[in-house]
């Protein structure tokens, strides 16, 4: 699916916790792009990895889920200004609420219905267009 060797610069995963998508809530700081706004797990590219493994180890620093990557049953990449980045998505049961561990990046976490996120109007426009995407191609 994916190669070390591959251009991108980051990658994004639509955890769904049950029927819910867990979400994150952006920082309010002027020095980052949307600040506030609710947010996926992922971010950028560390030297050498993978998308796969980008996705995973953002979700694991930002809320503690450990995932392994057969998990990840969707993918697309798409282009940002900044490079090309990857946006995946995961199902895990809504009992693994009780796992997720918040890290330091962030003003918290909730539970979302994902129709309610594409809706939101704080929701990251782009990643609000690749949920419905996803949502689409699973008949969601």
């Amino acid at each position: 699916m994916t190669s070390a060797g591959e251009d991108f610069a980051g990658a994004k995963l639509a955890v769904f916790l049950g029927q819910n998508l867990l979400v994150i809530q952006r920082d309010d700081r002027p020095d980052i792009p949307y600040p506030g706004h609710w947010d996926l797990p992922g971010g950028g590219r560390e030297a050498g990895e993978t998308p796969v493994a980008c996705a995973l180890r953002e979700t694991r620093e930002e809320v503690g889920l450990v995932l392994p990557p057969e998990l990840l049953i969707w993918s697309r990449v798409y282009q940002r200004p900044h490079g090309r980045v990857w946006f995946f998505a995961a199902h895990l049961p809504a009992a693994a609420a009780g796992d997720i561990r918040f890290g330091d990046e962030g003003q918290g976490w909730a539970l979302m219905a994902p129709e309610a996120y594409c809706a939101h109007p704080l929701a990251v426009p782009h990643f609000a267009v690749q949920l419905r995407r996803y949502l689409e191609a699973c008949g969601g």
